[in-house]
């Protein structure tokens, strides 16, 4: 695929005073006649922890899946770290940094969790034939790096107990957390996340909170996250972004979010709204 010019550096994002590690502009995504996305324009700071909100159908889903590659949007852009990325697959925005996790978690049920973990790793000289017979001391290394690093990362989310069981036994919670650590096993600098808070207990949901809060102070990652519950969304977001019809609506610090009109109207009022947890990840969300 033909590199896509680099795109003009991001203008710093609101409310934040940090540069726009993010920006889309103008999004666009219909499936026949429904419009799930009209024209969604937002921008994330760097080392932020963003959260999107709106009731479902808002197209929340839809825009995570437009940006990150699995669906094609009919219009607008959207530039991570100065690269637009509309368009391209998912696989290669994934090697920019940007990754995301899913409302319904995907993992590898047949193979066991550590494996999940480790084939999520980059640069492992051991996946090519030739290094193998080569350079073999190098692979076996990475390997040990690799290993080690998904074990801490497992211990964090309290799985790794749970390492050589097969992915496909665990219960719904751990699958998502272990979703959220493998992705994290990528090194990502901007992370996408869908409800992760669905289905975790409680005690697991604010370990995973912390951890993002210290990725975010000691790696400089980024979050940009989907979610329902407004303790969570008013307590650990920085900024909070609001999505009604397609459309972004809001967009401030979550006391200013909380009081806008037109968000409570979206919750209460115009928009149609169901019980949380119901979204599915098909085009109406």
């Amino acid at each position: 695929m033909t590199e896509p010019a680099t795109a003009a550096a991001p203008a710093p994002a609101a409310d934040t005073g940090a540069r726009a590690i993010f920006e889309a502009d103008g999004i666009v995504k219909r499936f026949g006649g429904i419009q799930a996305v009209d024209g969604a324009t937002m921008s994330v700071g760097e080392a932020s922890i963003t959260a999107l909100i709106g009731p479902n159908g808002a197209g929340k889903t839809t825009f995570f899946n437009l940006i990150t590659g699995f669906y094609r949007p009919d219009g607008g852009r959207a530039v991570f770290a100065g690269r637009e990325v509309q368009g391209r697959p998912p696989y290669m925005i994934a090697r920019l940094g940007m990754v995301r996790t899913f409302q319904i978690t995907k993992a590898l049920s047949a193979m066991p969790v550590i494996d999940n973990m480790m084939l999520a790793a980059p640069n492992q000289p051991g996946e090519r034939l030739r290094n193998v017979i080569f350079r073999p001391a190098a692979s076996i290394r990475r390997e040990r790096e690799v290993r080690e690093q998904a074990l801490e990362l497992l211990e964090v989310f309290n799985l790794a107990k749970l390492a050589d069981q097969y992915a496909g036994t665990l219960s719904g919670g751990q699958r998502k957390l272990l979703e959220l650590a493998r992705a994290l096993m990528t090194r990502p600098r901007f992370l996408l996340l869908d409800e992760p808070m669905a289905g975790i207990n409680p005690t697991l949901g604010r370990r995973l909170l912390d951890h993002m809060q210290r990725l975010r102070a000691e790696d400089g990652v980024t979050f940009l996250f989907i979610e329902h519950d407004m303790e969570v969304v008013m307590n650990h977001a920085d900024r909070v972004i609001v999505m009604a019809e397609g459309k972004v609506i809001a967009d401030g610090e979550p006391h200013e979010v909380r009081a806008d009109e037109r968000v409570i109207d979206a919750y209460l009022g115009g928009a149609k709204v169901t019980p949380p947890g119901a979204d599915g990840e098909g085009a109406s969300e």
